[in-house]
């Protein structure tokens, strides 16, 4: 196998498995944005829906990258108590993040977003808004950053935390206009801490915490 179709096969991996992992999701917040926002609140079924996607797609892609050829040993996060605690400050970092960039742009958007409506009247038990929290977060960061960022870098820093940040608002856009810049304030935080230290687990704990308590302080 010559140099350029390595790297034509690597391009492709890069695609299948982003479309794979997140295809389906984009499309589900386009169509939202198309059809004016609708807000469905969340509710324990909803949740195990989202739960068992999560876990069917997961699965297929690492088992399209081990059948690739792929080394799947830098896409497991390594849990920690000094990783947990660092997820915990990057948690308020990337909110704090979030806050500023809301701040900005809070004034000539609606102050009614689709995701607090959502939230405010969701349904959810404690047992769906555990596991979704704990698959959701390790679901996107694995993909999102621990493989296409990474994945991509070769290509650049900036461009590879760019698509990372891109793919990471395309897919919460059904949140609304202000939901989408609070993605893209916390992904910041979560893809810069990721490009300097290659610690996936932080991430993942600091995405937990987020989904946790975007539900229980609600």
């Amino acid at each position: 196998m010559n140099h350029r179709s390595a790297v034509a096969n690597s391009a492709a991996d890069i695609v299948i498995v982003t479309a794979l992992c997140f295809g389906w999701f984009i499309l589900g917040s386009l169509q939202a944005v198309a059809s004016g926002f609708p807000t469905h609140p969340f509710t324990d079924v909803s949740f195990f829906g989202i739960i068992a996607s999560e876990i069917m797609l997961a699965a297929a892609a690492l088992g399209y990258l081990h059948v690739r050829g792929h080394d799947l040993a830098n896409l497991i996060p390594n849990p920690t108590v000094a990783g947990t605690l660092v997820g915990v400050g990057l948690f308020v970092a990337g909110s704090l993040a979030s806050w500023a960039l809301t701040s900005v742009f809070a004034g000539p958007l609606s102050p009614t977003q689709p995701i607090e409506q959502m939230v405010a009247h969701a349904t959810i038990s404690f047992a769906p808004l555990v596991g979704v929290s704990l698959v959701n977060g390790l679901y996107e960061e694995t993909f999102l950053v621990g493989y296409l960022q990474r994945a991509l870098e070769g290509s650049g820093v900036s461009f590879a935390l760019g698509v990372s940040l891109l793919i990471r608002v395309l897919y919460h856009l059904y949140q609304g206009p202000i939901g989408a810049v609070s993605v893209l304030g916390f992904g910041i935080v979560l893809g810069f801490y990721y490009v300097r230290t290659k610690q996936l687990w932080p991430l993942v704990s600091a995405h937990i915490l987020a989904d946790l308590l975007g539900f229980s302080l609600a």
